[in-house]
């Protein structure tokens, strides 16, 4: 089953910004081109989706030596919502290949 890292990212600084496909990942979006159609939050700076083959291999980009110091200047340098999403739809009414 495929797995997506999603995140809402306000940048307060650019050089975290890391390269995920040598690693397995797919960027799907990555844009600042977001509008609310409804809701209460805030629309973020940065919206990302990276699809992965797996949950395995999403773990292992985020758990990485080579991607620790950008997830800790993401952290420390941007507010953020970071989620890792399964490719799946539990009602199993939408034609979902995952």
């Amino acid at each position: 089953m495929k797995f997506y890292s999603v995140a809402e990212i306000e940048i307060t600084d650019q050089s975290w910004v890391p390269e995920v496909e040598q690693r397995g990942g797919r960027y799907l979006v990555r844009t600042s081109k977001v509008e609310k159609i409804e809701g209460e939050r805030n629309v973020p700076q940065v919206f990302l989706i990276i699809e992965w083959p797996s949950r395995d291999v999403a773990e292992a980009f985020y758990g990485s030596d080579e991607y620790r110091p950008y997830r800790q200047a993401r952290i420390e340098r941007a507010r953020n919502e970071f989620l890792l999403v399964a490719g799946e739809d539990m009602a199993k009414m939408a034609n979902i290949t995952g």
